[in-house]
């Protein structure tokens, strides 16, 4: 799912498109109508957008038909898997997947206030969203404990750096409680 300048830079030409997920060959499903566009995120490069409201608590993406997941250390150990380290999106422990071919989820921009949480997979809803809002995440979520993404939060300009597994799960499911709660 991560997107951002670095991210975005390697993703494929510009394009705008107004669809659902379902009929993609990717590992995730984006449920509400969307489209790519210019990320509001200054230099994140482009950005996914609602084409319809969502309400807080839902869920904006779902994993689907997740074929192979690595550990970190065997990202890290084989030079053609290192090689797409910056595609690579942690779905739970030491598990990640690596999606160089860029599916459109791959568009959600990091935000330390993102729009969604991402919970194992998920993405749900941070707040009511209305159409033409930018779907974002925190991508610590994402990262390997410890590991700093190439590219600094563009409102803050700190770090960004992998939580470890049980204070992301920790900080997710607190999260996910107070948003359904």
């Amino acid at each position: 799912m991560p997107g951002g300048a670095v991210r975005n830079a390697r993703a494929a030409a510009s394009r705008t498109r107004y669809t659902r997920a379902l009929s993609m060959p990717s590992a995730t499903v984006i449920l509400p109508r969307y489209r790519i566009a210019a990320s509001t995120i200054p230099g994140a490069g482009k950005g996914l957008f609602l084409e319809e409201s969502l309400p807080k608590g839902r869920i904006a993406i779902a994993p689907y038909r997740i074929e192979q997941t690595w550990s970190f250390a065997e990202i890290l150990a084989d030079p053609e898997r290192t090689a797409q380290l910056y595609s690579s999106v942690r779905w739970f422990e030491d598990r990640y997947t690596l999606s160089p071919d860029w599916p459109d989820e791959c568009y959600v921009n990091h935000s330390f206030q993102p729009s969604g949480l991402w919970l194992l997979g998920f993405t749900f809803a941070m707040h009511d969203l209305a159409a033409g809002d930018e779907l974002t995440i925190d991508y610590r979520h994402l990262l390997a404990p410890g590991q700093e993404e190439e590219f600094r939060d563009a409102h803050t300009g700190e770090a960004i750096v992998g939580y470890a597994w049980k204070e992301s799960l920790g900080l997710g499911l607190k999260t996910l409680q107070a948003l359904i709660g």
